[in-house]
């Protein structure tokens, strides 16, 4: 197998160097790209339960859950009971939330700008199109035909 092939290795370097990229910008708001971008699907979206946002985001449950915790120590997140399920929570910003959001979000419209710049304003946007259809493969079905059985 040649490396140089691996479309998941290609994506997997890709977001790292993406993120490290973004993490730079951010680091004054005191967030990662990860904790920005939970915030701000919270922001646009309002309270959800952990199992929306997590397939909101196409996280793990447990992946996003620890990347919760954080958050809600530093008091940018509540986990409050549903109103229409007692049993059930959800995930909602505070006001502290808000604020930091708010301040990160120019941080993070930088970094979109000079990205833009630097990569090109068009090839951005055909980079988005493509991730977005990535993600909205159906993946697990074509493996689960196609995988071999493990003896």
């Amino acid at each position: 197998m040649n490396p140089d092939l691996c479309n998941c290795l290609a994506l997997r370097q890709a977001t790292r160097h993406v993120t490290q990229y973004y993490d730079q910008f951010l680091a004054p708001t005191g967030l990662r790209t990860t904790q920005f971008s939970i915030l701000a699907k919270l922001g646009n979206r309002g309270p959800l339960t952990i199992n929306a946002l997590a397939a909101e985001m196409v996280m793990d449950r447990t992946t996003l859950g620890r990347n919760i915790q954080p958050l809600e120590r530093e008091g940018l997140v509540a986990v409050m009971t549903r109103r229409t399920d007692r049993r059930s929570k959800e995930l909602q910003l505070t006001e502290l939330g808000v604020e930091r959001l708010s301040a990160a979000r120019e941080a993070w419209a930088e970094a979109q700008s000079q990205f833009e710049s630097s990569f090109g304003n068009d090839r951005a946007s055909d980079l988005r199109a493509i991730l977005h259809s990535v993600t909205a493969c159906d993946f697990a079905a074509s493996a689960s035909s196609a995988a071999p059985e493990l003896q």
